[in-house]
């Protein structure tokens, strides 16, 4: 997983990696203006479509002009527009790609630009991440313009006028897309930030994950390539048992709906066994929906015997808060507390201390306010959870877009995966079942937190690319098979 640092440490990484590695820092802006140009291509733009890139004179402004030396080379009609005096000292690096624009890119200083086209491509490489202040009047001119423009908007590290760990709160370039090199910048995945962000993309530039190491954050970005070395592997002898006999507690009358997506997620996720505790006069509907499922209700004699326990799908809370204590006092594994389970310790947060120590909590938003309080905003939440998981000793899974994860060594993990389109009821019934699983199959509980976040984020964009508006939890429940296949996992070679 990669560290996400402050913009202000941005120089100081890529000076380290140069200096370490003998790489001129001209490369490694190469590299970013590669990542770039292929990403463009990918997109298949019109080649009567110009494209606009907005340059500052730092080093932000050097990766626009390498970017439109590249695509120009390819035919695409591109115009500079150079946002800093005919006056101004660029950085070296920006220097030398201005000096070496083909003559076919076209340029002139903001001051003198006017555009009558429609339906341009902008790419705005004005000012990078290491903003700071207030954003003066030519900046805000330059900004303004970029805003005006009709056609696709990206880009390059962070928009112009967003600070690197803040909440946009002036004027800021809105992008369609940002490309953000080696990590994402903080900003780019808080909420607030989401209509000047647009899409994220993180471009791989060539600084490996052992350049980070002197650097004291202590929160990481999960991404695709993490997720193979956190998984167990199962031999061809392995049976039911091996793969874990998990409880899921939940459902109610009304609410059966919740315990079927959680207990089908679970065994697409591949839980050997998996029984349900429900209701006695509900269990019909669990057994005729789900028949890979067992049942049973009342009380709960050995819930030690299970591998892993999930609970509160569907739940309710009325008359539950006894079950939940019997449960805390006969299980001794991390469990999985979910909905109404989080909200009767919201309740009664004299429970919280009963919990095994990394037990897993899954609240959205709301729920996460119920039991740790009230945030104004996104970056203020992610200190209380932080706080919250260091606290109790637990993990806490925030969900959302861009789903934080806390444990209780003070790490936070960011996860990657994930659409819009997961925007759904029953989402958060997936992932309970999920985690469950994995925790019952022997993983670690850091591990089955990251991997059950991961895969159900992946699902979620299987399921939204078929389905788009239309999905529901049960076509991500139905893509989890096919999330192991992408990444990797469980492979026969």
């Amino acid at each position: 997983m990669i560290k996400i640092l402050k913009g202000e440490n941005v120089k100081e990484l890529d000076s380290r990696f140069c200096k370490i590695t003998k790489t001129p820092s001209l490369e490694l802006m190469e590299n970013a203006a590669r990542f770039v140009e292929e990403w463009f291509y990918q997109q298949h733009f019109s080649k009567d479509r110009q494209v606009l890139i907005f340059v500052g004179a730092g080093n932000n402004g050097g990766d626009g002009l390498a970017i439109a030396r590249l695509i120009s080379q390819k035919n695409y009609p591109v115009q500079v527009v150079k946002c800093f005096a005919e006056s101004a000292k660029l950085s070296p690096d920006a220097a030398h790609n201005l000096e070496y624009l083909p003559t076919q890119v076209k340029e002139v200083f903001l001051k003198d630009f006017e555009s009558s086209d429609q339906n341009v491509v902008v790419i705005d490489a004005f000012l990078g991440v290491g903003l700071q202040g207030d954003l003066r009047k030519d900046a805000l001119e330059a900004i303004n313009q970029m805003n005006e423009l009709s056609g696709i908007k990206i880009a390059l590290d962070i928009p112009s006028g967003m600070y690197s760990e803040g909440v946009v709160e002036d004027t800021c370039f809105m992008a369609d897309v940002t490309i953000s090199f080696a990590f994402p910048k903080l900003a780019l995945l808080l909420p607030e930030n989401a209509a000047f962000t647009g899409n994220l993309i993180v471009a791989d530039i060539g600084i490996g994950d052992q350049f980070y190491g002197e650097f004291e954050e202590d929160l990481f970005f999960l991404q695709k390539h993490d997720l193979a070395k956190l998984h167990r592997m199962f031999h061809r002898f392995s049976h039911k048992g091996d793969f874990g006999k998990i409880l899921l507690v939940g459902g109610s009358l009304g609410k059966m709906g919740a315990m079927v997506l959680a207990s089908k997620a679970a065994l697409r996720t591949g839980a050997g066994l998996v029984t349900c505790h429900v209701e006695e006069s509900e269990h019909q509907i669990l057994q005729v929906a789900v028949p890979e499922a067992m049942c049973n209700w009342g009380l709960i004699p050995n819930a030690d015997y299970y591998d892993a326990v999930g609970i509160g799908p569907g739940w309710g809370v009325d008359h539950r808060k006894s079950l939940l204590e019997r449960l805390l006092k006969d299980n001794s594994k991390p469990m999985v507390i979910d909905a109404d389970g989080i909200n009767i310790l919201a309740k009664h947060p004299e429970l919280l201390g009963q919990l095994p120590k990394n037990s897993i909590l899954t609240p959205h938003v709301g729920e996460f306010h119920r039991l740790v309080g009230n945030a104004e905003t996104h970056l203020i939440r992610m200190e209380k959870a932080k706080s919250f998981s260091i606290e109790h000793g637990l993990i806490l899974i925030l969900k959302g877009a861009n789903t934080v994860i806390s444990f209780p060594d003070g790490k936070q993990v960011i996860n990657s995966s994930g659409s819009q389109f997961m925007a759904t009821g029953g989402s958060g019934d997936v992932l309970t079942g999920m985690i469950t699983a994995f925790l019952g199959m022997g993983y670690a509980p850091e591990n089955a937190a990251l991997c059950a976040a991961y895969h159900h984020g992946l699902a979620g964009e299987l399921a939204g690319e078929k389905k788009r508006r239309g999905t529901i939890a049960s076509d991500i429940i139905q893509e989890i098979p096919e999330t192991y296949l992408k990444l990797g996992v469980d492979s026969s070679i």
